[in-house]
């Protein structure tokens, strides 16, 4: 099971923006000299209380200090793009990583997102799949002539191609039945959102699996689950270094409308994470999270995203949590998978 970071691009909105790129920077050169695997972005626009760096220029500035990770997107929003656009950005993107670049992409769920940019809402699945479609046909082939819903192109050539052979792997994100049996179909693989707690991931991965059989597809090399993460010495540090930081990050998920998840106001921070947490993230001592990480693998994870911050979360902190999953927790969770 491959191991890697999800970078945080939302801040509050009153933090420097430039500050919290050069922490950024920081966070991925310690990443990068501890050994993980890779580094990973997600998409959002207009969010209030927050800013919010854009994935693809974000990615094409952290390649430079990420020479020999994978570099992922988790995920951009394929039904705001151009396909063709997509096509030439990844395949930059694939060159630059030397053949390492893992584009994952998925409906997108934010009513004001699709409004900004003139996209029907009721259009989503179609995009998506026309857009899959069309990236990759133009990462392996000459001359693409294609006539559809939404985009025709005629003798259509990019360059430069991907280094990859054939083409740089597509994934599909959903956290719905539905959705997950799409990904089996149309992509390489399939992004797992946090909310799912581990026995429910392990019902979907079996799904996906048995989707893609169904289907005469081979098994997907790539099950590649965003996953919360906060290690420190023991459980309650972990609890509390985290808590302020990623509830407020789930209170902005519930005002966009993503499904599967409640809090309870009236509870403490604190309680309110071991309720969220319990049987879903990993939040607590090393061997605490070395048994969670060990468990997403047996439920069916090839590659996990850790996101080990979240808005408003200070650096010494960010950076402590790195070490330690570096230094007392890849090691070991590498040897039990």
């Amino acid at each position: 099971m491959k191991l890697g970071i999800y970078v945080n691009a939302q801040h509050p909105a009153g933090d420097d923006p430039t500050r919290r790129f050069a922490e950024t920077v920081e966070q991925v050169r310690l990443i990068r000299a501890l050994g993980f695997d890779s580094i990973w972005g997600g998409e959002h626009h207009a969010t209030p209380g927050f800013h919010y760096f854009p994935l693809l220029p974000m990615l094409h500035r952290l390649a430079a200090e990420a020479e020999g990770m994978w570099l992922g997107t988790n995920l951009a929003l394929l039904p705001l793009h151009n396909p063709v656009e997509m096509a030439e950005v990844g395949a930059f993107l694939d060159v630059i990583t030397e053949g390492r670049f893992l584009l994952g992409v998925g409906l997108g769920y934010r009513n004001e997102e699709f409004a900004i940019f003139k996209v029907p809402m009721a259009e989503r699945v179609s995009r998506l799949t026309e857009g899959v479609e069309i990236i990759r046909r133009l990462w392996t082939e000459d001359r693409v002539t294609h006539k559809g819903r939404h985009w025709e192109l005629a003798d259509v050539t990019i360059r430069p191609r991907p280094v990859q052979r054939p083409r740089p792997p597509i994934l599909v994100g959903s956290q719905v039945m539905a959705g997950i049996e799409r990904a089996a179909r149309i992509a390489d693989g399939w992004l797992v959102v946090p909310v799912p707690t581990v026995d429910e991931f392990a019902t979907q991965a079996k799904r996906f699996a048995a989707t893609r059989a169904a289907a005469g597809l081979p098994p997907s090399e790539h099950i590649c689950r965003l996953y919360e993460v906060s290690c420190a010495r023991d459980e309650d540090s972990a609890i509390r270094r985290a808590a302020p930081f990623l509830l407020e990050k789930y209170a902005a998920y519930l005002s966009w409308g993503i499904p599967g998840i409640t809090l309870d106001p009236e509870a403490k921070p604190e309680e309110q994470l071991r309720r969220l947490a319990a049987n879903r993230f990993a939040v607590g001592s090393p061997a605490q999270v070395i048994d969670a990480l060990v468990a997403q693998h047996r439920a069916g994870a090839t590659h996990l995203t850790m996101r080990v911050s979240w808005p408003g979360m200070k650096q010494d902190d960010i950076l402590a949590g790195i070490e330690m999953l570096g230094r007392d927790v890849l090691p070991e969770v590498r040897r039990r998978t």
